[in-house]
């Protein structure tokens, strides 16, 4: 997908691998100027390989989940690059192996689930629209999933957030379109990344690989360019007039959820 983002400045959390590689590879190969930011040192490679394409990209390692490293990053990235003209919070997190039902959901991983994948998207949005509203003008995306929309086992924290990050989506859209501002939201579905591929898409899963596809009425997994395609058309002007949207991309796994029985 072809869309000019030439010269503008764009902020991807969690850039360093997966979604958020794809994301900003993407908006680079379009004309951005890209500031990945992850936890990770690896976002270095992940900015490197943008410039090796002849993009333009810089790495900024900060925790999204403390509101004072969000706020010094902004500042840096804007000093650095220029105005930021486009977020993209991707960053998330979720517990991967000790998967617990509500009456045994551990006070750690649900404070460390909802630290990243909400609150980092609050104060992530509130450092940059803030400039955002000085300069009427910006587009935010947030990069949530259909667990946000229907819930998953055992899985109830990355729900509560990822839901709560939708809405939040929307209460901002109301909040930021009177200046000039469009903020919207991606609820991917099971997209094959290298997380995914070794949890459910391996041979020694293949009982629940094929579990997982059979939600899914195209029958197979997405791929992260699909994400970034997405991103692409929100932060494109051929959609000025969408904002307050959650775009879900699962190959119809939520339209199917109430299967024939």
């Amino acid at each position: 997908m072809n869309v000019n983002l030439s010269e503008r400045v764009a902020l991807v959390t969690g850039g360093a691998r997966g979604i958020g590689k794809a994301i900003a590879e993407a908006l680079a190969q379009n004309g951005a100027v890209v500031a990945v930011n992850d936890i990770n040192p690896g976002g270095e490679a992940a900015a490197d390989g943008i410039r090796r394409k002849g993009g333009r990209a810089a790495f900024y390692q900060a925790d999204i989940g403390d509101a004072r490293a969000v706020n010094e990053m902004v500042a840096i990235v804007e000093k650095d690059l220029g105005p930021i003209a486009i977020l993209v919070n991707n960053a998330g997190i979720n517990v991967v192996k000790e998967r617990r039902p509500v009456h045994d959901f551990l006070d750690a991983d649900w404070r460390a689930i909802l630290r990243v994948d909400l609150d980092g998207v609050f104060y992530c949005s509130r450092a940059v629209s803030s400039n955002m509203v000085r300069r009427r003008k910006g587009v935010i995306i947030n990069i949530g999933s259909i667990l946000g929309i229907v819930p998953m086992r055992l899985q109830s924290a990355f729900d509560a957030a990822k839901a709560g990050m939708l809405n939040f989506t929307r209460g901002h859209a109301l909040e930021a379109a009177p200046h000039g501002i469009r903020v919207n939201a991606i609820a991917p579905g099971s997209i094959l990344t290298d997380v995914t591929q070794e949890l459910f898409y391996n041979p020694a899963s293949q009982r629940l690989a094929e579990s997982l596809l059979a939600h899914i009425p195209l029958g197979k997994p997405g791929e992260p360019e699909d994400i970034a395609n997405a991103v692409l058309f929100l932060v494109s002007d051929e959609a000025r007039y969408i904002t307050g949207h959650v775009l879900v991309v699962d190959g119809g796994w939520t339209v199917g959820f109430a299967r024939d029985w």
